[in-house]
């Protein structure tokens, strides 16, 4: 299991969870800043000038995953993560990884008012030997607090247990946590737990589209970017039938008539993917009234739109927006594509 306390920076989180690790027993404190530090012996340094936050970095969210796994496999009970996520994707992507491993997490809040958190970063202490440390540390601190608002009116305070330090102590805010993971107050997070694959898969996805010949996409609360309705193959189904489930499960919408092929796409192996076969089928036309009853059921989707070509390049990783483009086509010609990593060959 895993206990995340997440919270603005200068929320006090750190000392809050070396209080924990005391309290809840075989419990281990895993700090990912660390593997931020890693990084800057790892990637170019034009790589890290790209981006602002480790947090922005697909490596830094993956390794997060596979240490916070490795830790567990190695050391068993709980262990304890302080760090800050303010972008909803980025829990989504870490605590899906986290789930696709079958490890339970446990989302906590420390929330003080902002009046108190503003006082902890002012009076906060900063490591002599960091150069402008304590300019940039606060800074850091103070321009986060929007971001941190915006979290809050957005999706934080729904997701995780909220506990309000703005009078308590370090180790009075431990004890509500112990408390509250040993009473089940905090329940573990309703994210779907997809099994990572361990070789090549198939993949069904079927499009559908509103009156306006508008796609529809949703948003997976397991992996980053948009992508289309469907999912893994089963063993021992068909491809076209497990589109259709697919849909069902994810949309609430049940299929008539068995989907046709638009596009076979052959993934390449990208560690740590496997890779597989990713088909896309033709769901056809939904009218005003079968669109208006999409649900999306379950922990799996956080959302989902009906969108044009050109829309959908926004949304998209690239390789499913070169895999919709040629199935556009191929549904424009009436002949299914056969493609290599997005590439239409024949």
């Amino acid at each position: 299991m895993i206990v995340w306390i997440n919270g603005a920076f200068g929320a006090g989180k750190t000392t809050t969870a070396r209080e924990l690790i005391e309290l809840i027993p075989n419990s281990t404190l895993f700090d990912p800043e660390v593997i931020g530090g890693g990084l800057t012996n790892l990637l170019p340094p034009k790589r890290l000038a790209e981006v602002g936050d480790f947090q922005d970095l697909p490596i830094w969210r993956r390794l997060v995953v596979d240490t916070a796994a490795a830790m567990l496999a190695e050391l068993g009970g709980v262990l304890v993560i302080p760090m800050t996520l303010l972008r909803q994707e980025y829990r989504d992507e870490i605590f899906g990884g986290l789930a696709s491993r079958r490890i339970e997490v446990r989302h906590v809040l420390l929330a003080p008012a902002e009046t108190i958190l503003r006082e902890r970063i002012a009076d906060r202490e900063i490591p002599e030997d960091l150069p402008d440390g304590e300019i940039r540390v606060r800074q850091w601190s103070y321009d986060h607090i929007e971001p941190y608002r915006a979290a809050l009116a957005s999706w934080l305070t729904t997701d995780a247990h909220p506990v309000d330090t703005s009078a308590l102590t370090p180790y009075d805010a431990a004890l509500r946590i112990a408390e509250a993971v040993r009473n089940g107050d905090v329940p573990v997070c309703d994210i779907v737990q997809t099994p990572e694959p361990t070789a090549e898969t198939i993949a069904a996805g079927v499009l559908l589209f509103d009156e306006q010949d508008r796609v529809l996409l949703v948003d997976p609360t397991y992996k980053a970017g948009w992508e289309f309705p469907g999912g893994v193959v089963e063993p021992g189904e068909a491809p076209a039938r497990a589109g259709m489930r697919e849909v069902a499960e994810e949309t609430g919408i049940r299929l008539d008539d068995v989907p046709g092929l638009l596009v076979v796409d052959w993934e390449p192996p990208a560690p740590p993917g496997y890779g597989g076969l990713r088909l896309l089928f033709d769901g056809g036309r939904l009218d005003s009234a079968e669109a208006r009853r999409l649900l999306l059921p379950g922990p799996e989707l956080r959302a989902w739109r009906f969108v044009t070509e050109r829309e959908a390049a926004d949304l998209l990783p690239p390789v499913r927006y070169e895999r919709l483009r040629w199935a556009l086509r191929a549904r424009e010609r009436g002949a299914a594509l056969y493609l290599e990593a997005g590439i239409p060959l024949g």
